[in-house]
């Protein structure tokens, strides 16, 4: 049940219709936990199995790691991990480990074929499994207060909106929304709506309708493609991804506000980064602040030598990439943003402090500089194949010729979309998005939104499912 369908729609408006019902706040919690399930449950329903595996794992775990001491709460604590990354595990990496292993057992002249795969990976798997374990990690590092009621922590696992693609919530974010004495539950439908309008606006119109086609066009024949080719469909890509995965965001945060919740933003204006470390302060915020504290954290972070630090940061970024999918690409593409972190907090510590680097002009260049890098590591993550990934960046770096597989008008399409999008976060890098929307005058918000629901009713594009789906 995608956003972007027809029966969701229909089926967010039975929810919200339950919601405004004079019940009490328990009832309509109870509404919202159903539908959180019905949610889940029609794309597969045997799958909403898992779902109830990881809520029941992390709600006794928790409470025995509240009560117990030494051993025994370590104990609860790692079968709490165990049981959210075996699952993630079995489901995700099962096949992936297997193929690997027969690779390895093949270099050693043992003969072992890996079994065709049937597994099929659960919607949303990596996104609730890392929200629910984090409660209970949370719970024995003690920055967490045990919570008494087992349907507020269910509805916190599950809540609908956030549910397949994140944002990933923290438990005392969410929890305390739940609370029945909650002073500021308050629906903002009308603010919701915009949000979900311009959320659709991104995935409809400028993901799927203007820049998928010409992502497609390339990395389809990316042997065939030009270095002209690979940059176009690279940055094509870049601008699909995040109109893809900030419109499911930005929907996620709209029906949030329409029942009375506040979800985080997942995105910063991540294109308007200046450094690597800056983009990853804006992408993905939710998932890099997790792998920030449950893990580069939990490895003791920079509270160690330098050689220890970046190895750190380079497992974090490893696994971080590992995340994505079962696929060396992904993680030779955390391994790449590892790299560039590295590198850049090297440079910084030797140059960080000179004045030539405090300009508006070297910002502006250390800005662009980021952009080409973050272009030239989008194509190990949308690449099908090594060799692929291979030529098209062989090709991109030196820019070489060949028949184009883009039009012009695939060209000036680009460069306009992905342009207006380099524009707007480089120039809202420091604003506040929320504040600068609520500044505008009703007459322009009113006319930007009309625009935009007749751009997504008119939109010709095929109806794709957000690429984090298949993470």
């Amino acid at each position: 049940m995608a956003f972007n369908s027809l029966i969701f729609l229909i089926f967010f408006a039975v929810v919200l219709c339950l919601h405004n019902l004079p019940l009490t706040w328990r009832a309509k919690k109870l509404n919202l936990l159903a539908a959180s399930y019905v949610f889940y449950a029609a794309w597969n329903p045997p799958f909403i199995l898992l779902l109830w595996i990881s809520t029941l794992t992390d709600w006794y775990a928790s409470r025995k790691i509240f009560t117990a001491t030494g051993n025994t709460k370590r104990l609860y604590l790692v079968l709490s991990i165990l049981v959210n990354l075996g699952m993630l595990g079995y489901f995700k990496y099962g096949a992936f480990i297997e193929e690997n292993f027969a690779a390895l057992l093949q270099l050693f002249g043992v003969a072992y074929v890996a079994r065709d795969s049937s597994i099929i990976l659960p919607l949303g798997i990596s996104f609730y499994t890392f929200q629910s374990m984090s409660y209970s990690i949370d719970v024995y590092r003690g920055k967490q207060r045990l919570c008494e009621s087992w349907l507020d922590f269910s509805l916190y696992v599950s809540f609908f909106p956030q549910l397949v693609a994140g944002p990933i919530l923290r438990a005392g974010f969410f929890l305390k929304q739940l609370a029945d004495d909650y002073p500021a539950r308050v629906s903002q439908f009308g603010w919701g709506f915009a949000l979900i309008t311009v959320g659709m606006f991104e995935k409809v119109v400028l993901a799927d309708g203007l820049l998928a086609p010409v992502v497609e066009k390339v990395y389809a024949s990316s042997i065939e493609a030009s270095g002209v080719d690979g940059w176009i469909g690279t940055m094509a890509f870049a601008g699909q991804i995040f109109f893809d995965f900030n419109g499911y965001s930005v929907i996620a945060v709209g029906l949030g506000c329409c029942l009375g919740f506040n979800l985080p933003w997942n995105f910063l204006s991540p294109y308007g980064a200046v450094g690597f470390a800056d983009f990853w302060r804006r992408w993905h915020i939710t998932l890099s602040t997790w792998l920030r504290d449950y893990l580069y954290v939990s490895m003791s972070g920079n509270r160690v030598s330098t050689a220890r630090t970046f190895i750190n940061l380079m497992l974090t970024m490893l696994i971080g990439g590992l995340w994505h999918g079962a696929s060396w690409l992904f993680v030779l593409w955390g391994g790449v943003h590892g790299i560039l972190l590295v590198g850049e907090r090297l440079l910084r510590s030797h140059f960080g402090g000179s004045a030539m680097f405090q300009s508006s002009s070297a910002t502006f260049l250390l800005g662009l500089i980021t952009w080409l890098f973050i272009c030239l590591t989008w194509v190990l993550f949308r690449a099908e194949s090594p060799a692929s990934a291979a030529h098209l960046l062989g090709a991109m770096l030196s820019l070489q010729g060949g028949a184009s597989l883009v039009s012009m008008t695939d060209i000036l399409q680009v460069a306009l979309v992905v342009g207006a999008l380099l524009v707007i976060h480089g120039t809202m890098r420091d604003r506040d998005f929320e504040q600068t929307a609520r500044n505008l005058s009703w007459p322009l918000t009113g006319l930007i939104l009309a625009a935009m629901l007749i751009a997504i009713l008119l939109s010709p594009g095929e109806e794709r499912a957000f690429i984090y789906f298949e993470f």
